[in-house]
C-alpha cells in the first residue's frame, strides 16, 4: 500500500514538472506575443501621427508657391517614417503569421484530442449497452471468489460510471475550445488581409512620394550654385548661432562661479569673526581671575583648505545638486519642447538633403511643427539668458542644475531672465521662415560646456 501511494506521489510530482516545463512557456509565449503585438500597434499609430503632422507641414512649405529645401526636408522626413510604417506593418504580419500557426498547431491537436475523446466514449457507450441490466451487474459482483473481488468489482463499475460523466464533460469543453480557436484563427486571417492591404497602400503612397521627391530635388539641383551660396551663409549664421550660445553660457558659468566665491569668501569672513569673538571672552574670563595662571592667548586662524575648483562648472548648491540628479534620472523622458513636431534635423555632422558632399553640423536637434506652434520648457529650472540670435529671432536659455536646455528661433518670449520655469511652461512662440515657409526650433542640451544629443533625453524620439 505504501508502494503504490509512493508510486502516486512521484507521477503527481512528474505531472506538475510537466506543467511547468510545457504549459508555463507556452502562457509566457501567448503573453510576449500580446505585448509585442500592443507594441506594434503603438508604434503604428505613433509613425501615423508623424506623417500627418509632416504632411501639414508640408502643405505650408508648398504655400510659398517653389520648390524649396523646406519642402524637401518634409518629404525626406515623409519617406522615412512611410517605410518605417511599412517596416513596422510587414513586422505585425511576421508576428501574426507566428500565432495563426501556433494556433493551428492548437486547433489539430484539439481536433485530434476531441477524436480520441470520441472513440473512448463510444466504446463505452456500447460496453454499457450490453452491460446495462441490473442482473447482468449483480451477476458480475456475486461471481466474484471472495468478499475483496466482490468490494473491488463494485466499485470499479461505480468509477467507470462517474469516468463516462466526465469524458462527457470533457468532449464538450474540448469541442468548446476547438470553435473558440477556430473563431480566432479566422479573425486572425482577416487581420492578416487587411494589414497585407495596408501594406499595399502604404506602397503605393511610397512611390508616389519618391516620384514628388525626385522632382523637388530635380528643381533644386538646377540652381545647385545659388543654393550653395545661401547655404554657405546659412552654415555661417549656425556657426555665429553656436558662438553665441557658447559665449552665453561661459558668462553663466563665470556669474555662477563669483556667486560661488563670493559666498565663500562671506562664510570664511564669518567664521573668522565669531573665533576672534570667542577667543576675546576668553581672555577676558582670564584677566578677571588673578589666581589664574595668565596664557599667551593665539589666534590661531587656519585658511579653509583650498577646494579644487572646476573651470567650467562652479561647485553645487544641495538645491541645484538635487536639480541635476533629478534632470539626469529623466533621460529619455523628458516631454517634447514642442506640442507637436518632427525632428527634421539631427545633432552632429550630416550631409545637405539636396547637394552631396555639403557637410552641415548641429550641436541639437532642429525641430518642425506648423505655423504658431509655441515652444515649451523640458524641464523645471530658471532662466539664466535671453537673447536675439545672429540667425534672426531669440534664444532662451534655462539652467536645471548643472545642466542647460537652449531654445532658439523663437518669437514672441514669454520669459524673462531669473523667472523660475516649470515643466511644459510655454516660453514663446517657433518662429517661421516665410519665404520657405518652414516653422522650426532649434534645441540644444549642454552639461558645462560640452554640448549633448538632445533626441537621447526626450521621450520616444527615437
Amino acid at each position: 500500500m505504501k508502494q503504490f501511494k509512493y508510486k502516486k506521489n512521484k507521477l503527481s510530482l512528474v505531472f506538475a514538472l510537466l506543467f511547468f516545463i510545457v504549459l508555463i512557456p507556452t502562457l509566457q509565449s501567448q503573453t510576449n506575443s500580446k505585448n509585442s503585438k500592443k507594441d506594434l500597434e503603438n508604434k503604428k499609430k505613433k509613425i501615423n501621427d508623424e506623417i500627418n503632422e509632416i504632411n501639414s507641414m508640408l502643405s505650408e512649405t508648398k504655400a510659398n508657391k517653389k520648390n524649396s529645401i523646406g519642402a524637401l526636408v518634409n518629404i525626406n522626413m515623409k519617406l522615412e517614417k512611410r517605410q518605417d510604417l511599412i517596416n513596422t506593418i510587414n513586422s505585425e504580419i511576421h508576428a501574426l503569421n507566428k500565432d495563426i500557426k501556433q494556433n493551428e498547431k492548437q486547433a489539430d491537436q484539439l481536433k485530434s484530442s476531441l477524436e480520441k475523446l470520441k472513440g473512448d466514449y463510444a466504446r463505452m457507450i456500447v460496453f454499457a449497452q450490453r452491460n446495462q441490466d441490473a442482473y447482468s451487474k449483480i451477476m458480475f459482483v456475486f461471481a466474484s471468489d471472495n468478499f475483496n473481488q466482490a468490494y473491488a468489482r463494485l466499485k470499479y463499475m461505480q468509477q467507470y460510471s462517474e469516468f463516462r460523466k466526465k469524458q462527457a464533460v470533457e468532449i464538450i469543453t474540448t469541442q468548446t475550445e476547438l470553435i473558440a480557436k477556430l473563431k480566432e484563427l479566422k479573425e486572425q486571417r482577416h487581420e492578416k488581409n487587411v494589414l497585407l492591404g495596408n501594406e499595399e497602400v502604404e506602397k503605393v503612397n511610397l512611390s508616389s512620394e519618391k516620384q514628388e521627391q525626385e522632382q523637388v530635388l530635380t528643381e533644386l539641383q538646377k540652381k545647385e550654385k545659388e543654393l550653395k551660396t545661401e547655404l554657405d551663409k546659412k552654415k555661417q549664421d549656425a556657426v555665429e548661432l553656436q558662438l553665441a550660445i557658447k559665449r552665453l553660457i561661459e558668462a553663466e558659468i563665470k556669474r555662477k562661479l563669483e556667486e560661488a566665491r563670493k559666498a565663500e569668501e562671506a562664510a570664511i569672513a564669518a567664521k573668522k569673526a565669531k573665533e576672534a569673538k570667542e577667543n576675546k571672552t576668553k581672555v577676558a574670563v582670564k584677566d578677571k581671575n588673578p589666581k589664574t595662571t595668565k596664557e599667551k592667548v593665539v589666534i590661531d586662524v587656519k585658511p579653509e583648505k583650498e577646494k579644487k575648483e572646476n573651470l567650467f562648472m562652479p561647485a553645487l548648491t544641495e538645491e541645484t545638486e538635487a536639480l541635476s540628479a533629478d534632470f539626469s534620472n529623466n533621460r529619455g523622458k523628458l516631454p517634447w519642447p514642442v506640442g507637436k513636431g518632427v525632428i527634421c534635423e539631427t545633432y552632429g555632422e550630416h550631409e545637405h538633403p539636396a547637394i552631396k558632399g555639403f557637410m552641415m553640423f548641429n550641436n541639437g536637434v532642429e525641430i518642425c511643427a506648423t505655423k504658431g506652434t509655441q515652444a515649451r520648457a523640458v524641464f523645471d529650472g530658471e532662466v539664466t539668458g535671453i537673447a536675439v540670435s545672429p540667425t534672426g529671432g531669440k534664444l532662451v536659455i534655462i539652467r536645471h542644475g548643472e545642466y542647460l536646455s537652449v531654445y532658439s528661433n523663437l518669437t514672441d518670449v514669454t520669459v524673462k531672465t531669473g523667472q523660475k520655469i516649470t515643466v511644459k511652461q510655454i516660453i514663446g512662440t517657433v518662429a517661421t521662415d516665410d519665404e520657405e515657409g518652414k516653422t522650426s526650433m532649434n534645441l540644444q542640451i549642454w552639461k558645462g560646456q560640452k554640448t549633448m544629443d538632445p533626441s537621447g533625453w526626450l521621450y520616444n524620439a527615437r
